[in-house]
């Protein structure tokens, strides 16, 4: 055996033991966070039950709400990137989109969501803990003069390790950061997003047990003679799946017919209207766990579930679009909720199924309404499995969710959060300039991707990029003109920190040229 083979090779240690610090500190702060705001809205709850029998204190009640829309527009003046769910800013952050100032986002959207998310309003706050992690990523790397790739690295686990405080689903975060937010599945990445999200767990469980948050006990498992009805179930959610993506999408056209209204003012609105829903159905309120948890209290009546979801779909939508930080995650996990309640109480009342499966059909609704939106199937199904704490769902889960996710991608659905992020970021009709190659990108090639089994030498490489290296497995190759990139590779390009994003989407754009180049050769040869 040669020196080379006896080296130990500790760079994945090291990152999981950081990964490690990172979640310790990001489950202390995200679980804070969730503990001050469950009990705000509990103390929400208390007071909506006392205004009704005394209709006198409203006023101060509406001056109380225009004081937290004050101080979250002073909030978000100061640092817009705090604005909304915060998972698209740790995405475009991560692709070289965004720059963000760790601690201004981290203090700002500790303070700007625990105000937002508390006043009962549908937001949830799983965003805002994916976005507070990463801020203590981001801070950890800075601390301890980790750039680049080394500092992305940290971002991703401080985001995996947010989602788990807030969720105590370890796995299904550390998954949800590569599948939706970094996009990348290296083993650098995901090791030290799982050390990450289990540390925070861990600190979290410390806070609020070991159940988890969206716990559902159900009867009995699934009959396969009932199959056909999910089937019908998963086109049901993709369609409303996309329904709730243009809502939540095209929101700020509405509000931009307040004109005399600034828009980091926008939340006077949901904030003033949340005041006579929460006077009238005091139960509904908040992100959408209670209403999850004591779902069979609603289905009594089809059309209380159907009341529920049209005031939960336009009030979700119109909290979000204000501005406020809060997140859609939970907001999108009680919908699908509420729909599968819906579906189960029509097909029980038409004698399709027994009564005592409703509670499957919530279950499994969860995950095919996050997978169809989100569009990201594998973190749905995983999140589920985590939190009713059975593999014999495993299944049903995936039907349902590869249904919805296909409707939608028939639709032309695009993740809701890729979406936003596009939202977030100026038009960029300027080539991007030659500068110095400082910082490094992975872009992975999946099966059926334009650049598979081309050579290297037949692609048009920006000159903004270097391709240094072709990861194959464990194997790590040398790249040269005859070098085929196969599926399955992932390519290791060195640019300038400012270009990482531009040459992500030139090399997709190239990558389509050459497609199209290969149709036209064999068309002509046939």
């Amino acid at each position: 055996m040669g020196k080379k083979d006896e080296a130990l090779d500790l760079t994945r240690f090291k990152f999981i033991v950081k990964g490690l610090g990172v979640g310790l500190i990001v489950g202390f702060i995200v679980s804070l966070f969730r503990f001050v705001i469950e009990i705000g809205l509990h103390f929400v709850l208390i007071a909506y039950h006392f205004m009704r029998n005394h209709p006198g204190y409203i006023i101060p009640w509406a001056l109380l709400m225009l004081l937290i829309a004050l101080i979250n527009s002073r909030l978000i003046k100061k640092d817009p990137n705090i604005m909304g769910s915060g998972i698209p800013q740790v995405e475009g952050q991560l692709a070289g989109e965004i720059e963000m100032n760790w601690w201004s986002v981290l203090w700002r959207k500790w303070v700007g969501g625990v105000l937002a998310i508390a006043s009962g309003l549908f937001l949830g706050r799983e965003g805002p803990s994916i976005q507070l992690g990463a801020a203590v990523g981001q801070g950890f790397a800075e601390k301890t003069h980790h750039k680049g790739a080394g500092r992305r690295v940290l971002i991703a686990g401080g985001a995996a390790a947010g989602l788990s405080a807030a969720f105590n689903a370890p796995i299904a975060s550390s998954l949800f950061v590569l599948e939706e937010v970094y996009h990348n599945f290296s083993p650098l990445i995901w090791t030290t997003a799982l050390s990450s999200a289990v540390a925070s767990d861990f600190i979290s469980m410390n806070f609020f047990g070991l159940t988890p948050v969206l716990h559902l006990r159900y009867f009995e498992s699934f009959p396969i003679k009932y199959y056909f009805l999910l089937v019908f179930l998963g086109i049901f959610l993709g369609i409303l799946g996309k329904l709730y993506s243009f809502l939540t999408l095209n929101i700020d056209k509405v509000y931009a017919k307040f004109k005399w209204l600034p828009r980091d003012l926008d939340s006077i609105i949901p904030l003033i209207l949340v005041i006579p829903l929460g006077l009238i159905w005091p139960e509904v309120l908040g992100g959408g766990n209670a209403v999850v948890l004591g779902i069979s209290n609603f289905w009594s009546s089809a059309w209380i579930l159907f009341v529920l979801f049209v005031v939960r779909l336009l009030f979700s939508t119109i909290s979000y679009g204000s501005g406020l930080p809060g997140g859609i995650f939970l907001p999108i996990l009680t919908l699908g909720a509420i729909i599968g309640a819906f579906y189960g109480k029509i097909c029980v009342d038409l004698g399709l199924m027994p009564k005592c499966l409703i509670i499957n059909c919530v279950i499994y609704s969860m995950a095919g309404y996050f997978a169809c939106i989100g569009k990201a199937p594998f973190t749905a199904i995983l999140l589920i499995t985590e939190m009713v704490g059975s593999l014999s769902h495993l299944m049903p889960l995936a039907l349902v969710s590869l249904i919805s996710y296909t409707v939608v991608d028939i639709m032309r659905g695009r993740p809701i959060y890729e979406a936003m992020l596009d939202d977030l970021l100026p038009e960029k009709d300027k080539e991007a300039e030659t500068s110095t190659f400082q910082d490094r990108i992975e872009i992975p090639v999946f099966a059926g991707s334009f650049l598979q089994d081309t050579q290297v030498r037949d692609f048009q490489w920006p000159k903004q990029c270097l391709l240094i290296a072709i990861q194959r497995g464990e194997k790590e190759l040398i790249p040269h003109g005859d070098t085929v990139i196969r599926s399955g590779d992932t390519l290791v390009i060195l640019t300038s920190h400012e270009n990482r994003a531009w040459i992500r989407h030139r090399i997709e754009e190239l990558s389509k040229a050459v497609h199209q180049k290969k149709q036209l050769e064999k068309s002509d040869d046939e």
